[in-house]
């Protein structure tokens, strides 16, 4: 993307100081790719699920989706992909050195393979969900929403608990 044009308030490169920015809020930080065909979608759609279960206390709450292959996740690709998310979801990426230092830093394992003859394009990413409280700091990881059962509920509750903390002690919106 040319320096010249403002980016989409949707899409953000990961050189931003992301989680600064989102202070007050908190953030379901997911790795994934635009074009998984399974987990991707499962676990997004049961993180939409978990935010209309929070209610009001969605308003609270930002997802940070990074993806994995920005190779094929081009801006204009990741905006329509979170858009079609809803508004509480910023897409992210960023040069590979930028994607390796967060990647080696919550200890994300991924990996990019181009097509060849004999093999399809192929990309493979751990599927964690790492959860930001309203002050930046990771209190929760989530594995139960690649599930085809997840725990709504309960995910709804440990995410409100976090919203609900930081009001209680000032540090709310």
């Amino acid at each position: 993307m040319p320096a010249n044009q403002p980016q989409s308030p949707a899409v953000k490169l990961l050189g931003l100081k992301v989680l600064r920015d989102l202070r007050r809020k908190v953030a379901p930080l997911y790795f994934g790719y635009t074009f998984c065909p399974d987990i991707c979608p499962l676990t997004l759609t049961n993180v939409d699920l978990v935010l209309k279960a929070l209610g009001d206390e969605a308003q609270d709450v930002r997802v940070l989706f990074v993806t994995v292959d920005p190779n094929r996740d081009t801006p204009r690709v990741l905006k329509d992909f979170v858009a079609a998310l809803g508004t509480k979801v910023i897409g992210l990426r960023g040069d590979p050195d930028e994607f390796a230092a967060l990647a080696k830093r919550y200890r994300v394992a991924y990996s990019v393979k181009p097509a060849t003859r004999d093999r399809p394009y192929e990309v493979n990413h751990s599927s964690a969900i790492y959860v930001f409280d309203k002050t930046g700091k990771i209190r929760l990881l989530l594995s139960s929403l690649m599930t085809e059962n997840p725990d709504i509920d309960g995910t709804a509750a440990d995410l409100e608990r976090l919203v609900d903390e930081a009001d209680k002690n000032g540090s709310g919106s």
